[in-house]
């Protein structure tokens, strides 16, 4: 398993007529988990695309509990419960300054090789250096 901590701080324009974070700056949000988690295994999404690999969404989920405010800080929590396959699934869960849940969502993501633009199983590159973090 897989797991880090990436803060933000939230900013004016992120929010809506009612000052809550509008709900569709999540997305943006568990975007910037997921590059962090995947730093963390060493590659940027940069890299990944450079060496003929790209990672589009396929699914996106979130559940709500409470909003965010203007100039709140979040604490992006991404963690990679299972080694990809053919597809790459990122847990995420949003938390305020006080600690409090404020959404939990997951996103998947297809391998796709850049050349065929077909799915494809990651590449050994790719697996060797995930493998030691789900052993």
């Amino acid at each position: 398993m897989v797991k880090s901590e990436t803060k933000i701080r939230v900013r004016y324009s992120e929010t809506d007529r009612m000052g809550y974070v509008y709900y569709g700056n999540y997305a943006g949000y568990y975007e910037v988990g997921r590059v962090e988690t995947l730093r963390k295994l060493g590659f940027s999404y940069k890299e990944i695309e450079e060496k003929g690999i790209l990672l589009p969404v396929i699914d996106f989920s979130v559940q709500y509990k409470k909003p965010a405010f203007y100039d709140d800080e979040i604490t992006i929590v991404t963690t990679m419960k299972e080694l990809p396959g053919l597809r790459m699934s990122f847990y995420s869960e949003c938390y305020n300054q006080q600690n409090e849940l404020l959404n939990s969502g997951k996103v998947t993501l297809v391998v796709i090789d850049k050349t065929s633009n077909k799915p494809c199983l990651p590449p050994d590159w790719l697996m060797n250096a995930m493998k030691p973090f789900f052993s």
